[in-house]
């Protein structure tokens, strides 16, 4: 069980390092809304993360 925990906690890790160097602060943000919003069941926080996240992937196509 705690092999799991660490893959676990190493590739949360990864992710978040891959987006802020993809993404910036802001991508950090987003991520962070979303996260606090679904684990607080909060619709309007995690809406808000993933518009900011879908705002910051799409922000060169538009």
């Amino acid at each position: 069980m705690p092999a799991l925990a660490l893959l676990s906690a190493v590739l949360v890790v990864t992710f978040e390092q891959l987006v802020q160097w993809k993404y910036g602060p802001m991508g950090i943000v987003g991520l962070l809304l979303l996260t606090i919003g679904l684990k607080a069941k909060s619709p309007a926080v995690s809406s808000l993360g993933a518009v900011v996240l879908a705002l910051l992937v799409t922000g060169p196509a538009l």
